[in-house]
C-alpha cells in the first residue's frame, strides 16, 4: 500500500514529519517513508509539490500511523493541514480531533480499489486466445 502524506507549510514541516516518523519504531518496522515530488492530478499545470510517501506491506496498522501523525503534529507550533491520499481516498486532517483520526483510520483500512490492467489483451494472448 503507498500512503501519500502533504503538509501545509511547505518542506520545513515535512521533513520533520520524516524525521518524526523516522524515529518511530512503528514506523520504522512497519513503512519505508522518503521524501518525494507528488505526481499531479490529472489536468493540473504548475508546480510539483512534495510529499511524504509510505509504502508498507499492510503490517503496519493504520492507528498507528494515525497516532503517529497526530502526536507529531500536537508538537507543531502551529496546527498545520496534513491531507493523506491513499489511491482515490482522500482525508484532511484540520483540527487533529478524534472524528478526523477516525475518518483516517477507517480510510486507509478500507479495502484499495484494484489496479485497472494495464493491458486488458495480455491474458488473451498468453492463453492463445488473442490471435
Amino acid at each position: 500500500m503507498r500512503i501519500d502524506v502533504a503538509v501545509d507549510g511547505g518542506e520545513a514541516e515535512l521533513r520533520s514529519l520524516l524525521d518524526w516518523l523516522r524515529r518511530d519504531p512503528a514506523a520504522r518496522r512497519g513503512a519505508h517513508v522518503e521524501l518525494v515530488q507528488a505526481e499531479p492530478s490529472p489536468g493540473q499545470m504548475g508546480v510539483l509539490t512534495d510529499v511524504l510517501q509510505l509504502v508498507t506491506e499492510n503490517a503496519w496498522s493504520a492507528a498507528s500511523f494515525a497516532l503517529a501523525l497526530s502526536t507529531w503534529r500536537q508538537t507543531r507550533p502551529h496546527a498545520r493541514r496534513i491531507t493523506v491520499r491513499r489511491g482515490d481516498l482522500t482525508v484532511d486532517l484540520d483540527g487533529g480531533d478524534d472524528e478526523e483520526l477516525r475518518r483516517l483510520i477507517d480510510a486507509l483500512e478500507s479495502p484499495a480499489a484494484p489496479d485497472p490492467d494495464p493491458d486488458p489483451d495480455r491474458d488473451r494472448q498468453a492463453d492463445g486466445g488473442g490471435r
